[in-house]
C-alpha cells in the first residue's frame, strides 16, 4: 500500500488531502509512524522524530495513530488478495507476498487486485512482479505511488547489477554503510564477492547476499506464518539516567508485554531488552532460559538481571523495550515438567 496510514487519513478527511500530514505523535519525545507523499518531499518518512519532522516541514500536520481502523482496512485488503491464491504471506498490515504461479498472468492479476483495492477502499497500492520474493519486494518499491513495475527472467541479471546497494530486500542503513566502507556500492560490486568472504564480514546473511547479487531468492512464499517474537517498547517523555527509575519503567512494560504473551499464548525462551540512548545509540541485551518463560515474575526477574548488567557509561535512556523470542510451540494447559537450573551458559 501507498503511504498506508496517511491515505486512510487523507481519505477518510478530506480536508488533509494534498496537504503534508504525518501520523504519530507531536511533541517532543514524538515520532512519525508514516508521513503522506506530500510531506515526503520534505525529507519527512518514518521513524523521524516529530522535532525533526516540525523544522523540515513547517506546515506538516500531525494525525493520531487509529490503529484498530488500520487493522480493519488490512483485512479487507487481504480478502481481496485470498479471493485470488490462498498463498499469501503478510509482511505487516500494508504488505504480503502473493504466490501466483499457478495463474496465467502474474502482471495482469497484479493490475487487476490494484484497480479493485482502489474500487473497494479508496486507495491505491503499488505492485511488483518477479520470479522470486527478493525480485518483487523491491520491485513493489520501484514506481511508487500507484506503480506496477515487473521483472522479467531475461532482464534480471542485468536489472540486479545496476541495482544500488540500499535497494536490496534485506540491507538496513547499517549494513550499507558498511559494505559502502568496503567499495560495495551496486549489484555488480557485491558479485565480486565471493559467499565464503560476504559470510566472514557480515556472519550469516552474506549467504544470502551472495545469492541476492544474482538475483537468486529461494524462501518460498508461507501463508500462517508462526511468530517468532512477541514484545512491546515505550519512549519516555524525558530521558531517564536514574536506574531505580528504569527498573519502574520496566516494571510497566513487562506488564504489557505478559499480557500480550497470555493474548497470544505465546511461549519463548530467550527474553531480550532493549534500550535506546539519548544520542540514539541502540543497544540489547538478552538471555535464552532452558525452560520457556511461563510466570510474569520469571520475565520480570530476567529482564531485571539484563538491565543490571547494563553499563549506561554517563548516558540517559529515551527508550527501553521487551521481547520474548525463540517460540516453542503455542501454550496449552497440559506441558512437560521442566525444571530451570539458569540459562544455557552455566548455572546461576
Amino acid at each position: 500500500m501507498d503511504a498506508f496510514y496517511a491515505s486512510i487519513e487523507q481519505r477518510d478527511h478530506p480536508e488533509l488531502r494534498g496537504r503534508p500530514i504525518a501520523v504519530g505523535h507531536d511533541g517532543p519525545r514524538g515520532v512519525v509512524a508514516t508521513a503522506s507523499y506530500e510531506a515526503r518531499c520534505y525529507g519527512v518518512h518514518s521513524a523521524l522524530s516529530s522535532l525533526r519532522a516540525r523544522k523540515l516541514c513547517p506546515e506538516l500536520i500531525f494525525v493520531p495513530v487509529h490503529m484498530e481502523h488500520y487493522k480493519n482496512i488490512s483485512r479487507q485488503i487481504q480478502s481481496i488478495f485470498h479471493d485470488y491464491t490462498s498463498l499469501v504471506e503478510p509482511l505487516s498490515l500494508d504488505e504480503a507476498f502473493l504466490d501466483v504461479s499457478h495463474l496465467p498472468s502474474a502482471t495482469l492479476l497484479a493490475q487487476e487486485i490494484k484497480t479493485r483495492i482502489r474500487e473497494e477502499t479508496g486507495l491505491t497500492a503499488s505492485a511488483g512482479v518477479s520470479v522470486n520474493k527478493m525480485l518483487a519486494k523491491i520491485a513493489s518499491d520501484y514506481r511508487k505511488p500507484d506503480g506496477l513495475f515487473v521483472i522479467p527472467p531475461a532482464e534480471i541479471e542485468a536489472f540486479v547489477k545496476t541495482l544500488p546497494i540500499e535497494k536490496f530486500f534485506g540491507i538496513g542503513e547499517v549494513t550499507a554503510r558498511k559494505m559502502h566502507r568496503l567499495g560495495i556500492r551496486t549489484g555488480a560490486d557485491l558479485r565480486q564477492w565471493s559467499e565464503a568472504d560476504l559470510v566472514r564480514y557480515f556472519g550469516k546473511p552474506g549467504r544470502s547476499y551472495y545469492e541476492y547479487a544474482r538475483g537468486v531468492d529461494r524462501r518460498e512464499v508461507v501463508p500462517d506464518r508462526i511468530r517468532k517474537s512477541l514484545g512491546a517498547e515505550t519512549t519516555f517523555e524525558e530521558d531517564v539516567a536514574d536506574r531505580g527509575e528504569l527498573l519502574d519503567k520496566l516494571v510497566s512494560v513487562h506488564r504489557e508485554v505478559w499480557a500480550r504473551l497470555e493474548q497470544k499464548r505465546f511461549v519463548g525462551r530467550t527474553v531480550v531488552l532493549k534500550l535506546k540512548y539519548d544520542d540514539f545509540r541502540q543497544i540489547t541485551r538478552s538471555r535464552t532460559l532452558t525452560c520457556p518463560v511461563e510466570t510474569p515474575d520469571r520475565l520480570l526477574e530476567t529482564a531485571a538481571e539484563l538491565l543490571n548488567q547494563v553499563d549506561f557509561e554517563g548516558r540517559k535512556v529515551r527508550l527501553l523495550g521487551l521481547t520474548v523470542s525463540n517460540a516453542l510451540m503455542p501454550a496449552s494447559p497440559d506441558r512437560q515438567l521442566c525444571f530451570d537450573f539458569g540459562d544455557e551458559d552455566g548455572f546461576e
